[in-house]
């Protein structure tokens, strides 16, 4: 009887779902922040190259960040996240032509 109570007591849950959940409602994600995971792996190359990186630098990102890049661009490319323009995402241009002058005179400051 006791295993019959607590499978008949989601019946009476007033928030619908078997887990809580409201059934019938939508729910709405959110802008930014969530993507669709890569399953068909189309972007692993720029992934591996990234978190190498970040693993090299002992995870100073701001060493990465043309792997970033590579890799936000990669799964805009492949519709795994929104379009959107690189400066919006913190890649603007005179920060990344800064970059690029560091790594020709190999000078990396942080």
């Amino acid at each position: 009887t006791a295993v019959k109570l607590l499978f008949c007591s989601n019946e009476l849950d007033p928030s619908g779902g078997a887990f809580g959940g409201n059934r019938g409602v939508r729910p709405v994600p959110p802008e930014k922040g969530v993507f669709p995971l890569d399953h068909m792996h189309l972007c692993d190359l720029e992934k591996k190259e990234y978190i190498s990186c970040l693993k090299s630098s002992g995870h100073k990102s701001e060493k990465c960040r043309s792997f970033s890049k590579k890799f936000l661009e990669c799964r805009m490319e492949k519709n795994l996240m929104a379009k959107q323009d690189m400066s919006e995402l913190g890649f603007g241009k005179e920060r990344d032509m800064e970059a690029s002058e560091e790594k020709k005179n190999g000078r990396i400051d942080n």
